[in-house]
Formats: C-alpha cells, sequence, structure tokens
C-alpha cells in the first residue's frame, strides 16, 4: 500500500536561522523519519528570485541549502530531495493555474499586503484610472514585482503536481494552502478529478521572533537579532545574553504582557523538549541573566551536530550537486505524468 505523499520547500536566499529550524525544516526530518509519508522537500529557487541576487550568489545559496537540507537530517535515501527550477513542470502548471484564479484572491493574500504596505492606501485609486508616469512609479515601488503577488499560484502548482495530500506549513501559510484547495476544486469541477485537495500538518512551534524586538518575526535582514544555525557558540552567548526582557524579573510566559520572555521561553522549550509550565518553574525566583545563559547553552547543544556536519558537506559540493540532480529526476518523472493529464484534460493533447 502506497504512503500519502507529503511536499514542501524552502526558498534558497542565505544562512538559515533558527526561526527556519523550528518552524520549518525539523518538522521535515520528523515527518521524514515517522515512515508514514512519501516525502518530497525541495529548494524553492523559483520563488527566491523575487529578492535581490547575483546568479554568484544563487549559485552558493542553493548549494548551501542543500547542506542544510542534509545536516539537519534530511537523508536522500528516505525523502526526494530536489530543485524546483529543475522541474520545469512547476512552471508549466504554475500559468495554467493563472488562467483560473481571480485576481481579487491573490490581493486578499496577508503575506502580500504585508510586503508591499503601500498597497491598501494607494494601488486601488492609481488602479482606477489611465496610470501616470507618477502612478507607475508608485505601484513599482510600493506594490512590488508581480511575482510577489502572484507566488501562492505557483506554491499551488508545487503541491498539486505531487497530488500531496498533507503541507507541513506555519500558521502565515495556511491562508496559501486554502487557495490551493480552492483552484484544485475549481479545476476538478470545469475539466474532471485531477488534482488531490491538500490538508496542513501545522508546526509545532509557535513563530520565532527577532531578539531584539519580539513584535517581529527573527530575520536573517537583521543578524544581530537572529540566531543563525552555524553560528559559532560565543557569537550564540552574545546575541542571546543582549536579547532584550520584559518588565519586572519574572521568568514567566504570557504572549500578551511578556512578549519577549514568551519568545525566548518558547525557543527554549522548542530546543530542550520541556514545556513551558517546567520551565516557568525551574526559573521561579531566578533571574533573566540566569535564565538567559542557560538558554545560550541550550541552543548551543542543540545546533552541535548541525555546526559539526556543514562545513564537511560544503567541502564536497559535487556531492551536494548529485543529490540534487538526482532528486530532481525523480521529481520530474512524477511531476511530468501529471502536467500530461493536465493538458489532456484540457484539451490541449
Amino acid at each position: 500500500m502506497s504512503k500519502p505523499v507529503l511536499v514542501s520547500g524552502i526558498q534558497p536566499t542565505g544562512r538559515m536561522h533558527l526561526g527556519n529550524y523550528l518552524g520549518a525544516l525539523r518538522n521535515f526530518v520528523e515527518l521524514q523519519n515517522s515512515g508514514k509519508y512519501d516525502c518530497y522537500f525541495f529548494l524553492a529557487d523559483l520563488h527566491s528570485l523575487t529578492e535581490n541576487y547575483t546568479p554568484q550568489e544563487k549559485r552558493e545559496q542553493i548549494t548551501e541549502l542543500t547542506a542544510d537540507f542534509i545536516a539537519a537530517g534530511l537523508n536522500p535515501k528516505n525523502s526526494v530531495i530536489f530543485q524546483q527550477s529543475l522541474v520545469p513542470a512547476h512552471a508549466e502548471l504554475g500559468w495554467i493555474l493563472n488562467t483560473i484564479t481571480p485576481l481579487g484572491e491573490l490581493f486578499r493574500m496577508t503575506q502580500f499586503k504585508e510586503k508591499s504596505p503601500m498597497f491598501r492606501s494607494g494601488f486601488l485609486t492609481v488602479a482606477s484610472h489611465n496610470p501616470t508616469k507618477e502612478d507607475m512609479s508608485f505601484i513599482n515601488r510600493f506594490v512590488g514585482n508581480a511575482g510577489l503577488l502572484d507566488y501562492p499560484v505557483l506554491m499551488a502548482a508545487d503541491i498539486l503536481l505531487y497530488d500531496a495530500e498533507f503541507v507541513p506549513v506555519g500558521e502565515d501559510q495556511v491562508q496559501h494552502l486554502e487557495l490551493t484547495r480552492t483552484l484544485a476544486r475549481k479545476f476538478n469541477k470545469r475539466f474532471g478529478q485531477t488534482f488531490v485537495e491538500p490538508r496542513p500538518i501545522l508546526t509545532k512551534t509557535a513563530r520565532v521572533m527577532s531578539l531584539t524586538d519580539p513584535e517581529k518575526k527573527m530575520s536573517k535582514s537583521q543578524p544581530e537579532s537572529c540566531l543563525f544555525l552555524d553560528d559559532p557558540p560565543e557569537d550564540i552567548r552574545k546575541k542571546v545574553k543582549r536579547a532584550v526582557t520584559d518588565s519586572g524579573s519574572e521568568v514567566k510566559f504570557d504572549p500578551n504582557k511578556k512578549k519577549a520572555v514568551s519568545n525566548l521561553l518558547s525557543i527554549y522549550s522548542g530546543l530542550s523538549g520541556q514545556d513551558i509550565p517546567s520551565l516557568e518553574k525551574k526559573y521561579r525566583g531566578k533571574t533573566y541573566s540566569e535564565f538567559k545563559s542557560d538558554l545560550a547553552e541550550v541552543v548551543i547543544e542543540a545546533l552541535a551536530p548541525f555546526r559539526g556536519l556543514k562545513p564537511k558537506l560544503l567541502a564536497k559540493p559535487k556531492e551536494l550537486l548529485a543529490v540534487l540532480e538526482n532528486g530532481s529526476a525523480k521529481a520530474a518523472g512524477r511531476a511530468e505524468k501529471k502536467i500530461a493529464e493536465v493538458k489532456k484534460r484540457m484539451g490541449l493533447c
């Protein structure tokens, strides 16, 4: 009996941090090791093209993310690890799904609105008439490139192409997965049963926030507030020591009144396996300094295997390339059958 297919990907855009690990990568490894799924994990390099980069940087990012996958515990023998752009059916199905996607569905995506903060205040006005040169400048500057708006459709293609029944996602991606389900239903209704409607597997750990601003997600764009997976121990200690805390002195989980400490407790719990009530009891009567000192050592110990293995993997780039080529060939074999079915149902062949 075949296992249900599970698909997910991560963009190659630079060094991975603790938020990437607790929010996605560690979950990938646990799902792979559960033995319950036929796992497909990919480097979402087509999605990453919406950011600024040089060709050399992109090549390095792809190599590094492949090393990150394997150093974290993904095994090419147990999962299909592949590069999105090496499977042309992703882009092809993305275009096909664009033709049945209502534009309004994309404009209401929360992440797009967050990345284009001026969208709500200006775009509808300038789009209601023949835009001037100034209007177009406004749109290009504050709304962004078309890829930022359209990437949920490509994400839908990434999933539907493999008949994925499950997709591991964080809460911020649930809206995109619901769009995927909507597009599957629309296509099936119009052309006949073709796509599986995927279901989410939510990550266990809450979003990891910045060490210096708990109102914002941890981001590689602010390295001083971000714990990278390959940070040396001394850097981890410095960053955790400088992490902001809240008023008062109690180490208590309260996301409304003590956002900074709650974030640190979530990290501690996520990496140590100790539940938060136990940690609150452990640090009752102790200072923030004592708590952060221990947290730093927990982070250092948890990431030690990753730190040790990643340099060894990067020292053999040809082997990493072979992993991607082999995995992409396997993925393409499945994807090509699906895109052929899609075309036949649409009358294209």
